[in-house]
């Protein structure tokens, strides 16, 4: 049975979207730098893998991907979670560190939509989700904000290049701080997620905001 991976399942976002899917019954992937830290999945009915990759090395997320597919096979959703959030300024990092962050925040979701957006394509049908943030940029965290205007560019791309084929690619934008027990309690913006994941394909939309205003 097909089921769901979650890139950056670490706490918050990641782990409270691996939880919603798995309460539909879903098998889940989870994917992160440390396999010893990746969520916890409480009362999951189906199976639960945790996979070692950094986001940033390529040769090793495709490689997780692969394992959760020789697990799963194509899987129904891919969520890439993963960034590196730091506050930066304008010429406080050198280009290599802009770069690295890059990397994260904006590469390997290329990586992971090329990976496994193909083989949806062939199938028809997938949902490929990646958690957005900054709808306008801020000067305290320069390296962030071109990040996340990075992936909702490359979701507006991933949906050109698969949408005809039934690949629905879309991005949950975070406009707050993440805390349980607020309007940005990461079970909350989880539900973001399966929405889109479950929509029909004549009402996809691109970007769900997740803001106060």
């Amino acid at each position: 049975m097909p089921g769901a991976v979650v890139i950056g399942a670490g706490p918050g976002i990641g782990a409270a979207v691996a939880r919603r899917f798995a309460r539909e019954g879903m098998p889940i992937a989870l994917i992160g730098r440390n396999a010893g830290k990746l969520a916890e999945i409480e009362d999951a009915t189906a199976p639960v893998v945790r996979l070692a990759a950094d986001a940033a090395d390529e040769t090793a997320l495709r490689g997780a991907l692969d394992a959760a597919a020789a697990e799963f096979g194509v899987p129904d959703a891919v969520v890439y979670n993963a960034a590196l959030v730091r506050p930066d300024r304008v010429g406080e990092l050198s280009a290599r560190e802009q770069l690295d962050a890059w990397a994260v925040n904006v590469g390997g979701a290329l990586t992971a939509a090329a990976h496994v957006a193909p083989g949806m394509a062939r199938r028809g049908s997938g949902t490929f989700l990646v958690t957005g943030g900054m709808p306008e940029p801020k000067r305290e965290y320069v390296s962030l904000s071109l990040g996340k205007a990075g992936v909702r560019t490359l979701v507006a791309l991933i949906d050109q290049e698969y949408g005809p084929s039934g690949v629905h690619a879309a991005s949950v934008t975070v406009d707050g701080p993440v805390a349980p027990g607020t309007f940005f309690d990461p079970d909350r913006i989880a539900e973001h997620y399966w929405r889109l994941h479950v929509q029909p394909s004549g009402e996809w939309q691109q970007e769900i905001v997740h803001t106060p205003a």
